[in-house]
């Protein structure tokens, strides 16, 4: 199947503006045949760690945009914005099927702790995963890439691939592709990230949206600015490598936990 990375920059806290882009963008995939579409974190106003300016339920009108793309151009699609919740709302993605319907909701487990995040958005307590012909994805967004122990809990629950949309800087780019790589390698999974790009008033960015095989090669990668970065994902792939190499089997959980609640 194939997965397409929107890479766009966002039109800073103007989410009318970037969803029209975001319509022309899902428009692009469908076209070019692609089964999903995944987004940048909060893409339709840009991702700030400490703004409270467009949060909305999930009724508003992010959500449904993406639902009306999605049923109009028969194609998945994930975006990701400002939920409410009480006390602090969250930093939420989600997932549109072809017909309209939500798959999977995920808020974001690790607040960007170095930029104050945490001090702004509740943190999320779950995982989600959810199927997109025939292929089972996980969501994690930007920081979590760092959390290894959020890619095995999906690993465990027989994910093929993980989707990770952020709004990940330039100026830790290195960074990005091992996470992505190392995630991807370890737990012998896709993993797609798809960044954002250009200037706003929190950091620069740089793109280089990319998908990592489940042998931890890249197999796309986008540039430095706006552009659609298809992958071809296969999940027998997937099956393969980790029965040719069963390195899961070797995974000494209980011991872990004895040493973790010893030490």
């Amino acid at each position: 199947m194939k997965c397409c990375s929107a890479q766009i920059a966002s039109c800073w806290e103007k989410p009318e503006k970037t969803l029209a882009k975001a319509e022309v963008c899902v428009r692009r995939a469908a076209s070019l045949g692609a089964a999903i579409i995944a987004f940048p974190e909060q893409f339709a106003t840009g991702w700030d760690p400490c703004s409270d300016r467009h949060v909305q339920d999930r009724s508003g009108p992010i959500v449904s945009a993406l639902k009306k793309y999605a049923q109009e151009y028969s194609i998945a699609v994930l975006g990701s914005f400002r939920e409410s919740h009480h006390p602090l709302p969250k930093n939420t993605a989600f997932v549109v099927d072809r017909d309209g319907s939500v798959l999977a909701w995920y808020a974001k487990m690790h607040p960007f702790t170095y930029a104050r995040e945490e001090q702004h958005y509740a943190a999320g307590d779950d995982i989600a995963a959810f199927d997109v012909c025939g292929l089972k994805f996980g969501i994690a967004i930007c920081y979590d890439l760092r959390f290894a122990s959020l890619f095995s809990l999906y690993a465990a629950q027989g994910v093929h691939g993980v989707v990770v949309p952020a709004a990940w800087p330039a100026s830790r780019a290195k960074h990005w592709e091992l996470f992505i790589t190392a995630r991807a390698a370890e737990n012998q999974m896709y993993v797609t990230g798809i960044n954002t790009v250009g200037k706003t008033p929190v950091d620069v960015y740089a793109g280089a949206s990319m998908t990592a095989d489940p042998d931890g090669t890249v197999i796309a990668r986008g540039g430095e600015r706006e552009e659609l970065v298809v992958s071809e994902l296969d999940p027998s792939r997937v099956e393969e490598t980790r029965s040719r190499f069963p390195v899961h089997n070797d995974h000494r959980t209980d011991l872990y936990h004895q040493l973790h609640t010893r030490n």
